[in-house]
């Protein structure tokens, strides 16, 4: 039986201070075991448009979260402003316990504060394998178009990693709820909590869903926790073959 325990932190991410956030994370984590750490958007800065001043240069994020993937033993995955080629980039790691990782650069940028200008789009959909789970990563822009993260029967969960405001934050609610139902599978969505570097305020609304929209997750302090069966989805599947029906279509980039 394959199954999968994921452990998401609620994160009131220190503004502009990696070091900190780092331990933070450590201290919140110290104690808990699971097969995937998971971390809000652009966890070690903030989700920051001050890219010159806060991106990575130096691979800092991906060096702390190999680092903290081989002391747990499990996957850890978040995203992280990074420079690379003269470019910056929201990007999604996806780090596997033996330091190797893939990524996904968002696509979706919020042109409504400027990402948009800072940061470049991703031009790849990525779908990682772990543990017998096939997993879409997306990060929360990316929420709002259905058609870019549709299921076409190469993924079994989908993660949303985000800075959403509560100005905002119901949309956030009903767009996780309905990603999850249309493409049956298993979706978290974590979100950061506290107040940003522009007053932006953020309230714990992290949620996890089965594909027939149960709300599926338990809390401890501020962190997030579900289990994950695989053969329940494949049940589920098979008892409402709904995705064979979807509609075909290429998505262009």
């Amino acid at each position: 039986m394959s199954t999968l325990k994921i452990a998401g932190l609620n994160l009131d991410i220190v503004w502009k201070n990696k070091e900190q956030n780092f331990i933070k994370i450590e201290n919140e984590f110290s104690s808990i075991e699971a097969d995937i750490f998971l971390l809000p958007e652009m966890f070690s800065t903030g989700f920051c448009m001050e890219a010159e001043e806060v991106a990575d240069r130096d691979l800092e994020t991906l060096t702390w979260m190999r680092s903290f993937a081989k002391s747990k033993n499990a996957s850890v995955a978040g995203s992280a402003s990074v420079e690379e080629n003269g470019k910056f980039y929201n990007r999604f790691y996806f780090v596997f316990p033996d330091g190797n990782f893939e990524y996904y650069d968002k696509r979706h940028l919020f042109s409504y504060s400027g990402e948009d200008k800072v940061y470049t789009a991703g031009t790849e959909r990525k779908v990682v394998e772990y543990k017998g789970f096939r997993i879409l990563l997306q990060v929360c822009f990316d929420l709002r178009f259905p058609v870019f993260s549709r299921n076409q029967g190469d993924y079994d969960a989908i993660l949303y990693v985000a800075n959403w405001p509560s100005s905002r934050v119901e949309a956030w609610r009903s767009l996780l709820k309905a990603r999850s139902i249309e493409n049956q599978a298993f979706l978290f969505g974590l979100n950061r909590i506290g107040i940003d570097g522009y007053k932006n305020d953020y309230e714990e609304s992290s949620l996890v869903y089965f594909p027939d929209g149960k709300e599926i997750s338990e809390r401890e302090n501020n962190v997030v926790f579900s289990i994950w069966n695989l053969e329940e989805l494949k049940e589920f599947r098979t008892k409402f073959p709904f995705l064979a029906e979807r509609d075909g279509f290429e998505i262009s980039l």
